[in-house]
């Protein structure tokens, strides 16, 4: 499974060029200890598997066994929230339907919740000097 180990990278598309990557955290319903015995690694795999389909791309990923973590990198036009919720129904389907003892143990594998913080080079006060002195060039 090979991870991004770059700097922060821009990506360059027609009438845009961006930047955009997040951590995001997300958990088994009931928080339970679920993601472990071989559903970790699948997991990794079905999240490693959609980046280009569903245009993200993993920088860091671990699964704990009753909670996730992603740094993700993701087009501004797809949507931080969408791109979350694809994986999560993705990998739902798809671990319910190759782990029964899931569909036993859990009415649905993933919470509703999900946090989502955005991951910047510079801090809010250097953007906010670097507007402010925009007025002077």
């Amino acid at each position: 499974m090979e991870i991004s180990n770059k700097e922060k990278e821009y990506h360059h598309e027609s009438h845009m060029v961006y930047s955009c990557q997040y951590h995001v955290i997300f958990c088994p319903k009931y928080r339970r200890s679920v993601l472990k015995d071989g559903i970790d690694l699948r997991l990794k795999e079905l999240i490693m598997e959609k980046q280009d389909e569903y245009q993200y791309k993993i920088l860091e990923m671990e699964v704990m066994p009753d909670h996730v973590h992603l740094l993700i990198d993701i087009n501004p036009k797809c949507g931080v929230y969408h791109v979350v919720n694809q994986i999560k129904g993705y990998s739902s389907f798809v671990l319910r339907n190759e782990f029964p003892e899931l569909k036993r143990k859990l009415p649905t594998l993933w919470t509703h919740s999900k946090f989502i913080s955005s991951v910047g080079a510079v801090t809010l006060e250097v953007v906010k000097k670097y507007i402010e002195e925009q007025k002077g060039v």
